[in-house]
């Protein structure tokens, strides 16, 4: 072979080898906070063509595995994307929340930690956006849509999203705690009629984390019996066309499927069933999620 037909060879091999852009951090200041997101640009895509705000799970991070591996995916199918981190109240937060910080955000912290994000998308000229979230992600993305009413919303997409059950719930922290979930709820609804809701309640079980030291908004903002923690519940009568996925293997939320048949019928809402999947859709998975999602926004 001729160096020449040698050289030709391997510079077309090279283009077809060209590893995908990385996703490009980016930073918004808040309240003596910097929050971090990771954008990603879609091949060809413009930022008039919309974008893609995606939501991570309970005290986890923008790039986790399933978050980074569809974002990826989205962006091999032409679409933008921003992937954010909720700050919990920590500066410049990346990775996984390691429980060794006191929690004084809530949810209406991270709801308008999402709304600063979606203007930030407006400002930079990205729309119409689609709301992506996984997991208690998508719960929080959900209630961003219902109780902020943002403008400019193409569409929702909610992978195996967290579901609420009051017995259960309950439950299962006086299980992991010693102690019934009542108790800690009166404490922190004392506290929140005494005004003091930034008080500190100390070694507290809070989802994750054995012991830590949570705000009684916090605190009441989780584990508050409410259908705002039930992801159908929030979506029922949706007019934003929704879709919802779910791994038939998924033992976080094996009550979703259920619950979303329930609700279905009373509003624009698509259920979707990833065969063998799991909570975390790991692997080829994330494909069949990356897919669902683009034919999705495609259709709407």
């Amino acid at each position: 072979m001729s160096r020449w037909i040698a050289t030709t060879a391997l510079t077309v091999a090279g283009l077809f080898a060209i590893p995908a852009m990385a996703a490009e951090k980016v930073t918004l200041a808040h309240d003596d906070l910097t929050l971090v997101g990771h954008m990603k640009e879609g091949m060809g895509a413009s930022p008039s063509d919309g974008v893609v705000l995606m939501l991570h799970g309970t005290l986890a991070h923008g790039r986790m595995e399933v978050m980074a591996g569809v974002q990826d995916l989205l962006a091999d199918h032409g679409l933008n994307s921003l992937s954010i981190n909720l700050s919990y109240g920590i500066d410049a937060r990346e990775g996984m929340f390691e429980c060794d910080a006191p929690v004084r955000h809530g949810v209406d912290d991270h709801l308008q930690e999402i709304s600063l994000w979606h203007e930030w998308l407006q400002d930079e000229g990205y729309g119409p956006v689609t709301l992506f979230g996984h997991s208690r992600g998508g719960n929080q993305i959900a209630r961003y849509l219902t109780e902020r009413d943002p403008d400019g919303i193409r569409a929702l997409v909610l992978v195996a999203a967290s579901t609420f059950d009051e017995d259960e719930a309950a439950a299962d922290f006086e299980d992991q705690s010693g102690l019934p979930l009542q108790v800690m709820l009166d404490r922190a609804r004392e506290l929140q009629r005494m005004n003091q809701e930034e008080t500190l309640m100390e070694d507290v079980r809070f989802l994750y984390c054995e012991e830590l030291d949570v705000t009684p908004r916090a605190f009441l903002g989780y584990y508050e019996p409410t259908s705002q923690n039930d992801t159908p519940s929030v979506i029922r009568g949706m007019q934003i066309p929704t879709l919802v996925i779910v791994g038939s293997e998924d033992d976080v939320v094996p009550d979703l499927s259920q619950k979303i048949e329930a609700v279905k019928g009373s509003g624009d809402i698509t259920l979707m069933t990833v065969d063998g999947a799991g909570h975390f859709f790991r692997d080829f998975f994330a494909d069949d999620v990356a897919d669902f999602t683009t034919d999705f926004i495609d259709q709407n």
